[in-house]
C-alpha cells in the first residue's frame, strides 16, 4: 500500500497498490521534491479512462518503472475530475509542447510546479517509433542532473506561456442575429451528411452544438440546423455508442459510423445528452427521441443513482480487463437467449448487426474478438408490436447481462455533474409530463443542500462516501447548479430553488468572475494559486462556466427584473462573440445563451393554487421550446417570493397568466386558447437587436 489508500478518489485508490511512491497534489510532495531536489512526474487521469488503466498496468505495477520513477522523482497522481483545475493548467501545457492533450496525462514539473516536458501515454517500451516509459524517465532524469539551467529556462518560457493563455479573451463583438447564423453555418459546413456528427473520427456527442442548432433551428426556422441535429441525433441512437439494452451514451466512438465505442459510460455526457433528446422530442414529436430519453433516465435510476440522493460519476469501459466486455455479445449467446424466451432470433440479429464473424475490430485487441456490438443496423419499425418485442428483447438480454462482471463504478458525487443531471431531469420531466422526473432532481437538489454546502453557504466540489464532502467549489460547481436550480424552479415551482440561485450567481460574480470582461475564472479569488489562473471560456466536454453564467444571469433578469444580471450577461457574451463566430463548435453552450438573448423576451407569470386548470396553462407554455422564455407559477398568497409573480392577481377567482416582455405585460388571460394566442404571437415577434 502507498499514500493512495485512503484516498477519496477511487481512481486515485486503483494505484494504492503500485510499487510506485505515489504522493496526492499537494505540498507535501513539492516540499519533498524540493527537499530531495528532484523533478516532479505529474499523472492525471480518471478512473474510467480505459488507456489509464492500460498505462496503469504496463508500467505503474511494474516493479523496474517503479524503481526508477521512485529513485529520481517524486510521484504525483491527481483524479482530474477532483482537480479540473490542475487539470486545465497542465494540459495546456502538454498541448503546447506536443500539439495535441488527452489521458493520461504525463508531465514532469520542477519542485515550484512549472512544467518543462509532458506527454499522454507511453508504452513501458519502446513501440513502434514510440519511445517507451522507462526510456522517457532515464533521459528527463538525466537532463534533470546535467542540464539544469536548460530545464529551468524551459520550465519558466512555459509558465509564461500558460499565464498569457489565461488572459484575458482578446476581442468582443456586437450582439445580432448574423453571429448566429454565421455559427450555424460554418457548422453546418462540418455535417457528416453519410453517418451523422460533424467532421471524421473519433466523433463526440458535442451536446452543446447539437442544442444550439436547435435552438437556433426553433427561434430562426433554419431548417439546415435542423437536419444536422436531428440526423445526428438519430444516427448516435442508432449507434454501437448508444447502449441498446441498458440506456444511456459512451463516451465517443472510434469509428465514422457511431459503431464501436469507448465504452465508458460518463454522468456529465449523459446529462447533456438528456437534454438534447428532451427538446428534440419536443421540437419533433419523433418518439425515437422520447425513448432515448425514457431509456437514459431509467440507466440514471438503475445504474448511477447513489441511495444518498446523488449519482455517481462514471461507470469504466473494461470488466475481467478487457473493454467492452460486458456490452458486446457473442452470437450464439444473443440466439439461444432469445430462444429461451420464445423470441424468434432471426429479426433481431439482423435489426441490431449480430453475426458469427462479430463487427469489431479493434486494431488494439482489447475487445473481445469475434463479438457484436449492438446497433440499429436495420430501422426498428415504428410498429407497436415490433416496439413492445423490442422491449422484451431488452428485457432478457438486460436480465442475462447481470450475470456478468460488470464494469467499475466511480461513485465520488461531483456537484458540476449532478447539477447538470439534476437540471436536465427537471427540464424531461416538465416537458415531458414525467412529475416522478422532477421529484428525482428536488431530492438531489436537497442532498447538495445539505451535504455539499459548508456553513458560509459555499459549496464543495466532491462528495464520497468514505470522506463525505471536499476540495473548494470551482466556477463550474457553482455556474451549474445555479443554472440546474432555474431549470427546477421553472419545472416544479418551489421559489427556494430560486433564491439558492440567486446567491450562488452572486457568489459566481464575487469570487469567480473577472469584472474587466466579464469571463469566469476556473478558481475562486481565494482559492489555491497554481502556475497560471485557467479561465473557463471554451467548451469542453462539458459547456464553459461563462456560458453557462451568461444563462443563468440572462434568466434571472427576466425572473427578478434586475437589470444588473443582463449587464453582465451582455458583457460576457460581448466579450466571446467574436471567439464564438470564429469557433463555433469550441462555444455551443455561449451561442445557445446568444440565441436566448436574440430570442422575443418573453416573461410568463401563472398565478394561482395548484389545479387542473393551473396545469392547463402551464401546459400551454411547454407545448414549445421557447429559448427567450422564463416561467413562474405561484399560489396567489405567495406571490412575493418570486419579483415576477409580485403583484400579480387571480381573475374571476380563476388561474391566471400574464405574458409580459421586460416585465411590461399584456391583458391577463385565464383560459388556455387565449394563453396559446398571446404566446404564438410573442413567439413570431421580431428579435431585438
Amino acid at each position: 500500500m502507498n499514500r493512495l489508500a485512503d484516498a477519496a478518489s477511487p481512481y486515485l485508490r486503483q494505484h494504492a497498490d503500485n510499487p510506485v511512491d505515489w504522493y496526492e497534489w499537494g505540498d507535501e510532495a513539492f516540499a519533498r521534491a524540493r527537499a530531495t531536489d528532484r523533478p516532479v512526474f505529474l499523472s492525471v487521469g480518471y478512473s474510467s479512462c480505459h488507456w489509464c488503466h492500460v498505462m496503469a498496468h504496463e508500467s505503474f505495477e511494474d516493479a523496474e518503472v517503479a524503481r526508477i520513477l521512485n529513485a529520481g522523482f517524486v510521484a504525483v497522481k491527481v483524479d482530474r475530475e477532483e482537480r479540473p483545475d490542475v487539470d486545465a493548467v497542465y494540459m495546456n501545457a502538454v498541448q503546447a509542447l506536443t500539439g495535441r492533450g488527452g489521458w493520461p496525462m504525463s508531465v514532469f514539473l520542477t519542485p515550484d510546479g512549472q512544467p518543462f516536458f509532458g506527454g499522454t501515454y507511453w508504452p513501458r517500451d519502446d513501440r513502434g517509433g514510440v519511445p517507451g516509459f522507462i526510456r522517457v524517465l532515464t533521459s528527463v532524469a538525466e537532463i534533470w542532473s546535467d542540464q539544469r539551467d536548460r530545464v529551468t529556462a524551459a520550465g519558466e518560457q512555459l509558465s509564461a506561456r500558460l499565464r498569457a493563455v489565461s488572459a484575458s479573451p482578446d476581442g468582443s463583438g456586437t450582439l445580432s442575429e448574423e453571429i448566429t447564423r454565421t455559427a450555424a453555418e460554418r457548422i453546418v459546413a462540418q455535417w457528416d451528411r453519410h453517418e451523422g456528427g460533424f467532421g471524421h473520427a473519433p466523433k463526440f456527442p458535442q451536446a452543446m452544438v447539437l442544442e444550439f442548432l436547435l435552438a437556433r433551428a426553433q427561434s430562426n426556422q433554419d431548417q439546415p440546423a435542423l437536419d444536422a441535429a436531428t440526423h445526428t441525433l438519430t444516427a448516435m441512437a442508432r449507434g454501437g455508442i448508444y447502449d441498446q439494452v441498458g440506456g444511456g451514451f459512451a463516451r465517443y466512438a472510434t469509428d465514422r459510423r457511431w459503431l464501436v465505442p469507448h465504452f465508458e459510460k460518463m454522468l456529465y455526457d449523459n446529462a447533456l445528452l438528456l437534454r438534447v433528446y428532451t427538446r428534440a422530442a419536443q421540437m419533433t414529436g419523433d418518439p425515437r427521441y422520447r425513448r432515448v430519453v425514457d431509456e437514459t433516465v431509467a440507466w440514471l435510476f438503475e445504474d448511477m443513482a447513489e441511495a444518498v440522493g446523488g449519482f455517481a460519476s462514471a461507470l469504466d469501459a473494461d470488466s475481467e480487463g478487457q473493454e467492452g466486455k460486458y456490452y458486446v455479445w457473442d452470437h450464439d449467446e444473443f440466439v439461444d437467449a432469445l430462444r429461451a424466451a420464445d423470441i424468434d432470433p432471426g429479426a433481431w440479429t439482423a435489426r441490431w448487426g449480430v453475426t458469427r464473424r462479430g463487427n469489431v475490430n479493434d486494431p488494439h485487441g482489447h475487445i473481445p474478438t469475434g463479438t457484436s456490438i449492438l446497433h440499429e443496423a436495420e430501422q426498428v419499425p415504428e410498429d407497436p408490436d415490433v416496439l413492445a418485442e423490442r422491449a422484451r428483447v431488452r428485457e432478457v438480454l438486460a436480465r442475462l447481462r447481470r450475470d456478468r462482471v460488470p464494469p467499475g463504478k466511480d461513485d465520488k458525487v461531483l456537484v458540476s455533474w449532478n447539477a447538470l443531471t439534476l437540471g436536465a431531469l427537471a427540464t424531461a420531466g416538465a416537458t415531458l409530463d414525467r412529475p416522478e422526473w422532477i421529484a428525482a432532481a428536488e431530492r438531489t437538489a436537497r442532498f447538495l443542500t445539505t451535504a455539499v454546502t459548508n456553513d458560509d453557504g459555499r459549496l464543495w466540489h466532491r462528495w464520497t462516501p468514505r470522506h463525505g464532502a471536499g476540495i473548494p467549489a470551482f466556477a463550474e460547481d457553482v455556474a451549474y447548479l445555479a443554472q440546474a436550480l432555474l431549470d427546477l424552479y421553472e419545472a416544479g415551482h418551489d421559489p427556494r430553488w430560486l433564491d439558492w440561485a440567486i446567491d450562488l450567481a452572486a457568489d459566481a460574480d464575487a469570487r469567480f468572475r473577472d469584472t474587466d470582461d466579464g469571463t469566469y475564472f476556473t478558481t475562486a479569488d481565494d482559492g489555491e494559486r497554481l502556475i497560471a489562473r485557467p479561465r473557463e471560456v471554451l467548451d469542453n466536454a462539458t459547456p464553459s462556466a461563462s456560458a453557462v453564467m451568461a444563462d443563468v444571469n440572462l434568466r434571472l433578469a427576466a425572473l427578478t427584473g434586475d437589470p444588473l444580471h443582463r449587464d453582465r450577461a451582455e458583457q460576457t457574451m460581448v466579450t466571446l462573440a467574436g471567439s464564438a463566430t470564429r469557433m463555433p463548435p469550441a462555444f455551443g453552450a455561449l451561442l445557445t445563451t446568444i440565441e436566448r438573448w436574440l430570442a422575443p423576451s418573453t416573461e410568463v407569470a401563472v398565478v394561482g393554487p395548484a389545479s387542473p386548470e393551473r396545469d392547463a396553462l402551464v401546459g400551454v407554455y411547454r407545448q414549445r421550446w421557447r429559448p427567450g422564455a422564463v416561467l413562474a407559477v405561484g399560489d396567489p398568497d405567495h406571490t412575493d417570493a418570486v419579483p415576477l409573480l409580485r403583484d400579480r392577481m387571480m381573475h374571476d377567482n380563476r388561474p391566471t397568466a400574464y405574458v409580459c416582455h421586460h416585465f411590461v405585460c399584456e391583458q391577463p388571460v385565464t383560459s388556455p386558447d387565449a394563453l396559446d394566442a398571446q404566446l404564438t404571437g410573442a413567439d413570431g415577434g421580431e428579435p431585438h437587436a
